[in-house]
């Protein structure tokens, strides 16, 4: 296969990748050079979680972007890396931001072993551009690079992805976000806007590549191809209205909570809807293929944002085995252990034990796997994993700063307590 290396080598758009492979929290907030004046002012860039956005070269007054479509090593957590499919090295690949109106052309090479194409999800755009190999267009083959051009009709939050063995090219990790900001610009002003993707992976314990052929049984949940603890915190000030742009291009549906605010939801990929259409939730479900915009005011403290689906905020799941909740395991583990060494006898009061023994190098599990349970915060052990992540806002944050500040330091008498450990204590009333 060509690598990307050789490929880009020698190349415009390989010094153009080459320059951004690698985006740091403050280079996303930097205005793109290539954008004219005009067009770079009236919107707030998005920020993606985890990601980056794709630059682009204005040539006779279209913005042209390029995707190269690849393997890619990626890292869901520190020490666990799977060889996945991508766009320029990453999964997913980087948000393609432009403004209604804006006439857009995007190279797309092919550097798969297999042939591939680009749909341009929810974008209203010629037959041909979109998207669909066999029906649309040809199939790009490998080593090819293609051309979509047309001109962007609306406004919203879009994604972008295959449409050529889809199962397993989006299985593998290739997908990525398109944002259309309005040309008018916003009814009511976006302080900080976020977006990312809901994805699933059947990444087996001890194996390094997904498995693309299974349909429900998936054991990795992700935010952008991350697993908490490795999941960016939304972090925002004090009063700041903050936008989250929720694509989803998994086989579930995910219920998205978001602790502390009731958000309303504004948008999907139909483009900010008007205000009378605008509705309160604290959960909003995200269905197959959907997006959804929720914008809230931000309040100070540390916030949990997580899938509703307890699975879902879990790492490594595992399916088909015993219930042990109750059983009494005493001499079990001795037993077992002849047959398979370094067992551990588990989940007779709970699995809250798991990350103790975990992060205790107790129970360090197969290689290249996660634990299911972990994370800590300020108070100790998070318990939490997949699609799981923080809410950071804090009062003297800078308007411009997306760095992570730390834990909260909740005002005193603010914090839940212990006002006793007798189990006996108080006289509860309990249902006779």
């Amino acid at each position: 296969m060509t690598s990307r290396r050789t490929f880009l080598k020698g190349t415009s758009v390989g010094a153009m990748v080459a320059a951004v492979g690698s985006v740091s929290a403050k280079a996303q907030d930097a205005p793109r050079s290539s954008a004219p004046p005009s067009q770079a002012r009236g919107y707030r860039p998005v920020r993606t979680l985890n990601g980056w956005t794709l630059p682009f070269v204005m040539k006779n007054g279209v913005k042209e972007f390029h995707l190269v479509a690849e393997e890619v090593e990626h890292e869901f957590a520190p020490g666990f890396t799977a060889k996945c499919w991508g766009y320029n090295g990453s999964t997913p690949g980087p948000t393609i931001e432009a403004i209604e109106g804006d006439r857009v052309r995007i190279l797309v090479t092919n550097c798969l072993p297999e042939h591939t194409t680009i749909h341009w999800h929810g974008l209203l755009l010629p037959s041909g551009m979109d998207g669909v190999g066999g029906l649309n267009q040809p199939q790009i083959k490998p080593g090819e690079t293609f051309a979509y051009e047309f001109t962007l009709k609306q406004h919203g939050s879009h994604m972008y992805h295959p449409h050529a063995d889809e199962m397993t090219q989006m299985a593998v990790g290739m997908m990525g976000m398109f944002i259309i900001h309005p040309r008018g610009g916003e009814t009511v002003t976006i302080d900080r806007d976020y977006c990312f993707l809901l994805h699933n992976w059947a990444l087996h314990p001890g194996t390094y590549r997904p498995d693309p052929s299974i349909m429900q049984e998936f054991d990795l949940w992700t935010f952008n191809s991350k697993v908490f603890p490795a999941i960016d915190p939304i972090v925002a000030r004090s009063g700041e209205r903050v936008r989250l742009r929720i694509g989803n291009l998994s086989m579930w549906n995910h219920p998205i909570h978001v602790h502390g605010v009731q958000y309303f939801v504004t948008g999907s990929d139909g483009g900010r809807w008007p205000q009378r259409q605008w509705r309160a939730e604290t959960t909003e479900i995200v269905s197959v293929g959907q997006l959804r915009d929720i914008e809230f005011t931000a309040v100070p403290g540390d916030w949990a944002m997580h899938c509703h689906m307890a699975h879902h905020t879990m790492n490594a799941m595992g399916h088909g085995i015993p219930n042990t909740l109750g059983v009494d395991q005493t001499g079990v583990e001795a037993e077992i252990r002849k047959l398979l060494p370094g067992y551990m006898a588990m989940g007779e009061h709970g699995m809250a034990e798991h990350q103790e023994h975990t992060d205790a190098g107790h129970h360090p599990g197969p290689a290249n796997t996660i634990p299911m349970m972990t994370g800590t915060g300020p108070y100790g052990n998070i318990e939490m994993g997949g699609m799981f992540t923080v809410v950071k806002v804090r009062n003297d944050l800078g308007r411009r700063d997306y760095d992570d500040p730390g834990w909260y330091d909740a005002p005193k008498g603010t914090v839940a307590r212990r006002v006793s450990d007798d189990p006996d204590f108080g006289n509860p009333v309990r249902k006779t």
